[in-house]
């Protein structure tokens, strides 16, 4: 009975002695107790070979939740609000140097001669033309703001990934309208007064409006500032997986043919020249953001 006592008690993990001729004792411990050190499971216990996992992006957004239309609406009118206030406070800054900003501007895209002098036709026409100024600067100043904004607006249905290239959109908004102002004034505008003259003059005497021309370089400088943000929107629709390079591609004469649209719609000028400028510079941003994409592979 012996044998078998000793074969059960090993097999059930106790200790084990084993006499020897000196009259020793070793003690063999044995079992699944004799393996301290390892483990079956994952996690902390895991082999010291095994690598962890590599952290994945959640399914939704962290602070994702359900809200009723109504607190949409009202959050989406106060963001809309920040924007205009700021809107308002930057104009108002410019407004006591609207006169000086008005004679820089005027006499940088045309001729200092006194054919091409202002003419004041209303009462109010100085006033106008620093409101529309200083509502210009307010506008350029006031874009980055409604970027920001629009990220707060969305940001509980936004991934971490998504966040980021959003957050630093706000910056490259500023750096690009700034951009579009200076490619207005010192390309555009000047093309499209040298063209006015040109065309003009051999029939009849310019006089130049205060109203209708300051109105017409506001608009066009503002324009140009907004336009300018076509690279950022495509980068920020592929960078959230709206949209990618092959299928802006695929469709691109679409695109040419809502841009040469839009440009002929809403530009003021009836003669064709500033809607074919604004329509070749928004083809332009267009295809030289998608050869950008090419070239660096994102």
């Amino acid at each position: 009975m012996a044998p078998d006592r000793e074969a059960s008690d090993s097999l059930d993990g106790e200790a084990t002695p084993t006499a020897h001729a000196d009259g020793g004792v070793d003690t063999a411990a044995t079992g699944t107790a004799s393996n301290t050190g390892t483990s079956t499971g994952t996690g902390a216990g895991s082999s010291p070979g095994s690598t962890p996992d590599a952290p994945t992006e959640p399914s939704a957004p962290i602070d994702d939740e359900e809200m009723p239309l109504s607190d949409h609406i009202e959050e989406m009118v106060r963001r809309l609000g920040i924007v205009l206030i700021l809107t308002a406070i930057v104009s108002g800054m410019v407004f006591p140097f609207g006169e000086r900003i008005i004679n820089f501007v005027w006499y940088a895209i045309l001729p200092e001669t006194t054919r091409s002098a202002p003419r004041l036709y209303e009462p109010l026409a100085l006033i106008l033309a620093r409101l529309k100024v200083s509502t210009l600067g307010g506008f350029v100043i006031a874009l980055p703001m409604f970027v920001y904004q629009t990220y707060r607006f969305m940001r509980p249905g936004l991934y971490p990934r998504e966040r980021r290239y959003y957050l630093a959109a706000v910056p490259t908004s500023l750096v690009l309208a700034t951009i579009g102002v200076l490619f207005a004034f010192y390309l555009v505008l000047p093309a499209i007064f040298t063209y006015f003259l040109t065309y003009t003059e051999p029939v009849v005497g310019i006089a130049f409006s205060l109203t209708d021309t300051f109105g017409l370089m506001v608009l066009l400088m503002g324009s140009f500032a907004l336009i300018f943000q076509i690279p950022l929107f495509i980068m920020l629709a592929i960078m959230m997986g709206l949209t990618t390079r092959v299928w802006l591609v695929d469709r691109r004469l679409y695109f040419w043919g809502a841009f040469a649209g839009i440009a002929f719609l809403f530009s003021p000028d009836p003669t064709g020249m500033a809607p074919i400028l604004v329509a070749a510079t928004m083809i332009g941003l267009f295809e030289g953001t998608l050869l950008l994409l090419k070239w660096t592979g994102n």
